[in-house]
């Protein structure tokens, strides 16, 4: 009877003992996803300091500006008796519009992952909770270089690594429509600048980081796309250039 009782104690004690590693280990597991994403939040993970330019010390918080941007043809003004109806004239050298950090200043759609994403000048933790974000080193869309654009993986970019080589990824500006074709997936580290650095051609880098379960990953995965075409809406004026 008394080793009955006596083992009866041992399995009472060892019992509290394992729920009590179990609450533990759960704890630690539910703080450390909010962890991360805080982490994530504050630029960690995404382009680190040296590749971002953020508003001067200047401002007083992040202006953001939201802007109309049509992913269909513009209508032709009737006015023109040359250009009449629906169809819209493009040209292969046109007018630029440089964004101001924290404008939305295009959108990004790719229809091989049902993609339809807002794009940001410039990163910050706000932006990347409306959208994705294009490094304000890298070109404007319309000029000559690589255009580099990032968003979260637990968001915009979940489906990222699911485009495969062909794909065609279009952004649309208010002053043109940009279309690349995707030529490459890559992954690559954060401290690896190789894929967004400044190129000589035309090039256009999606990256984002890879998904983990819990915590965070210093890999990106990405995908690099080649320039397919131009479309300005408006001609270059004299005396301008591209």
């Amino acid at each position: 009877m008394r080793e009955n009782k006596k083992n009866s104690v041992w399995l009472y004690v060892l019992t509290a003992l394992f729920l009590l590693i179990l609450c533990v280990a759960v704890s630690v597991a539910v703080l450390i996803v909010p962890y991360e994403k805080c982490k994530t939040y504050l630029n960690i993970v995404f382009m680190d300091q040296s590749m971002k330019i953020t508003p001067s010390a200047g401002l007083d918080g992040l202006v953001i500006k939201e802007n109309e941007i049509p992913t269909e043809p513009i209508p032709v003004s009737t006015e023109n008796p040359e250009n009449s109806g629906t169809e819209q004239t493009y040209y292969d050298q046109g007018e630029i519009v440089r964004p101001s950090f924290g404008e939305q200043y295009a959108i990004l759609n790719c229809e091989e992952i049902a993609l339809s994403v807002p794009v940001y000048w410039g990163s910050s933790p706000e932006l990347l909770e409306l959208g994705a974000c294009q490094a304000s080193s890298s070109v404007v869309l319309g000029e000559t270089g690589n255009v580099v654009i990032d968003a979260h993986v637990n968001t915009f970019f979940a489906d990222l690594s699911e485009i495969q080589p062909g794909a065609t990824v279009t952004l649309f500006t208010t002053y043109g429509i940009f279309t690349y074709q995707v030529t490459e997936q890559v992954q690559f580290e954060n401290t690896n600048k190789k894929y967004v650095l400044p190129t000589e051609t035309d090039r256009l880098t999606l990256y984002t980081c890879e998904a983990q379960v819990l915590g965070t990953s210093s890999n990106r995965i990405g995908v690099l796309c080649d320039l397919v075409s131009k479309q300005f809406y408006n001609p270059l004026q004299d005396g301008e250039s591209s």
